[in-house]
């Protein structure tokens, strides 16, 4: 069960990285990356965040790109939630596929 401190931070992080993703696609043509949950430990020392990428098709590649570049990542998130947060989380992500999982099984049942 979660606090609400972590709910709070989990919703902040979620928020900044957000922006932080839109600003970087606009540079790239076609490509969306959208946070789809972020789960903050109990210490709020290490936040996963799950990403959604759009075409999925680029989505192993982009997340590798995203994972090489943490360190930058987590400092631009810094300069956006420094006055709220003592310690930055180090952020871990995750590619969700939870949304060509429901394509896929809506489209099984298309076929039943």
């Amino acid at each position: 069960m979660e606090s609400n401190r972590q709910q709070k931070i989990n919703r902040l992080i979620q928020k900044e990285l957000s922006e932080i993703f839109l600003l970087e696609t606009k540079k790239m043509q076609g490509v969306l990356i959208s946070v789809t949950n972020v789960r903050v430990s109990p210490d709020l020392g290490l936040a996963r965040a799950y990403l959604s990428i759009f075409p999925s098709e680029r989505g192993e590649e982009l997340l590798q790109n995203i994972t090489e570049n943490t360190k930058a990542v987590r400092y631009e998130l810094g300069k956006r939630v420094g006055k709220q947060l003592r310690v930055v989380p180090e952020l871990i992500f995750h590619l969700d596929d939870s949304l060509d999982y429901i394509e896929n099984i809506d489209n099984l049942l298309k076929n039943v």
